[in-house]
């Protein structure tokens, strides 16, 4: 590789063979086209395709996915527990790409159309069938998401190995999201490029037969990844793993005790403002553009753009998180999250609309970009949370750690959903039926622009402030990694004072209360005691 090369390489953080760095890497995210595009589509139209098409109030559609996130708040922390537990030559993660991905594809299409139920005018039938599909829906996608993110500890076992694989796996995200998204917008706009971007008519009752194909295009186009991700992917053989007795005490013991690492519940704080404040817009856009601006002839055109803004931030976290750190990208970024979503506030049906598109436009790339950055913090320090709790418990317990992803991506993505229709139906008596801006009350007018904009503002900020509060650095990660290590081949570990209570500080625990300082303890803790 000539001098260009290996300064690029320099740069990037890119130790060997490029190709023999950058394979493992490709094999194992190419699941992400899959996992990270799947709810963008949802997120974006699901709720308005309940609502607009299906004629569902807001209030029963957010039903349906506050049932849907309960169900994930169950069946996650299961999955967690079993994926840890599974006994396979695949491994203890792998063996669930391929039982998963068909199911999975399947219930993408059951979203999206009710196969002629609706067009009986039975509601409660309606509403019976997307919540079993929502249901179905949820529990595929946790068989394949929460193994995806657990074994990423044990492919990258190194601090910044992990945050390549996370820009890798932001990149095929962003493949899933924007191939999904186009595929969507061709098939609503009657495959006419013009008016997906400049003049997308409203979406009604007549519609049905669009978002049914819009369900077959997209169950074809899920359903591959997670396969090829199962047969490039390798992990090691879990088939001799020894497994404690398991109970409901036991599975609530375990959870409990997560949250006794301060590491774990200042992720957890930065990924739940982040969440909320991400959602809340994602389920409430399409409402305010359509019943504020008058402007849902551009959604299509808003998304793209927002799609790309956030694409651009990927190196700029990437460069940032190498050169300063793994929190640095959410301390420069999110300030922008916070001023993109807040410019919206002040647009209303009267404000011109040449002004209307540029405040929105310019929102949208502030926005993203800005969001990029919080988001890359939570994706990169969630792996370093296991070693955490090694320190703690003297367990490998990837499968629970990984639990709270998938509960920030789904459950809290499924509660915004409810608080946003219920809000907008019970509080502001928001009528879908009702989509002219003019003939809006200003109470509805109020909650339609509290949910878009004012509120996610104020969480994006919280998240901004709480990511200042997560402290661990690249120094502390490798000093874990060696105590650990050196625990388990002596029974004891070389640390100074100083360590030890930069240890205690992370962790939130006294070390004599952890495995690691435990003296000649090489068994893992008993939690049960």
């Amino acid at each position: 590789m000539g001098r260009v090369g290996n300064k690029v390489k320099d740069i990037l953080g890119i130790e060997g063979n490029t190709k023999e760095v950058l394979r493992p890497m490709l094999n194992y995210n190419c699941a992400s086209i899959t996992l990270g595009g799947a709810g963008y589509p949802l997120g974006q139209f699901h709720q308005q395709f309940l609502a607009y098409v299906e004629g569902m109030k807001t209030g029963k559609a957010g039903q349906i996915t506050l049932i849907a996130g309960l169900w994930d708040a169950v069946s996650d922390p299961v999955m967690g527990m079993l994926t840890d537990r599974t006994r396979s030559k695949y491994g203890r993660h792998r063996p669930y790409f391929i039982i998963a991905a068909i199911p999975f594809a399947i219930s993408y299409l059951f979203k999206w159309t009710s196969f002629g139920i609706s067009s009986h005018g039975n509601m409660t039938a309606t509403w019976l069938w997307y919540l079993f599909s929502a249901l179905m829906y949820c529990t595929f996608m946790t068989m394949l998401s929460i193994p995806h993110t657990a074994m990423l500890p044990t492919v990258a076992p190194n601090y910044f190995e992990r945050t390549q694989y996370k820009i890798v796996e932001y990149a095929f995200n962003s493949v899933g999201q924007v191939t999904s998204y186009v595929f969507t917008a061709l098939v609503l706009s009657g495959f006419s490029v013009k008016t997906a971007l400049t003049d997308l008519p409203t979406p009604g009752a007549g519609d049905k037969g669009k978002y049914m194909l819009v369900g077959l295009v997209l169950m074809v186009w899920f359903s591959w990844s997670p396969i090829l991700c199962f047969f490039k992917t390798k992990e090691p053989s879990s088939e001799n793993q020894v497994n404690e007795k398991i109970d409901f005490r036991y599975l609530f013991s375990e959870y409990k005790l997560v949250f006794s690492s301060r590491a774990f519940r200042q992720y957890f704080i930065i990924s739940l403002f982040y969440s909320m404040s991400r959602y809340f817009c994602s389920y409430a856009d399409q409402y305010f553009m359509v019943s504020v601006t008058d402007t849902y002839n551009i959604f299509i055109s808003m998304n793209i753009i927002s799609g790309i803004a956030e694409f651009s931030g990927s190196p700029i976290n990437y460069l940032i998180t190498r050169y300063k750190g793994k929190t640095a990208c959410g301390k420069v970024l999110g300030p922008l999250m916070v001023a993109g979503i807040a410019m919206n506030s002040f647009l209303t049906y009267g404000t011109p609309r040449v002004i209307k598109y540029a405040v929105i436009i310019v929102s949208s790339i502030l926005y993203n970009i800005g969001f990029s950055g919080p988001g890359f913090v939570a994706e990169n320090i969630q792996p370093d949370i296991t070693d955490v709790d090694e320190l703690i418990t003297g367990r490998r317990r990837e499968g629970v750690i990984a639990t709270f992803k998938t509960f920030f991506s789904k459950t809290i993505s499924s509660f915004m959903g409810w608080a946003v229709g219920q809000s907008l139906e019970s509080i502001f008596k928001y009528d879908p039926n009702v989509k002219s801006p003019l003939k809006q009350a200003p109470l509805t007018t109020l909650g339609l622009r509290l949910n878009y904009a004012v509120i996610p503002s104020i969480l994006a900020l919280f998240c901004v402030i709480s990511i200042y509060r997560y402290k661990m650095t690249k120094f502390d990660h490798e000093e874990i990694k060696r105590i650990i290590a050196e625990k388990k081949e002596t029974g004891t570990c070389e640390i100074s004072d100083n360590e030890i209570k930069r240890i205690e500080y992370i962790t939130g625990r006294k070390w004599e209360e952890m495995w690691i300082g435990r003296p000649d303890e090489t068994r893992s803790l008993d939690i049960m005691s």
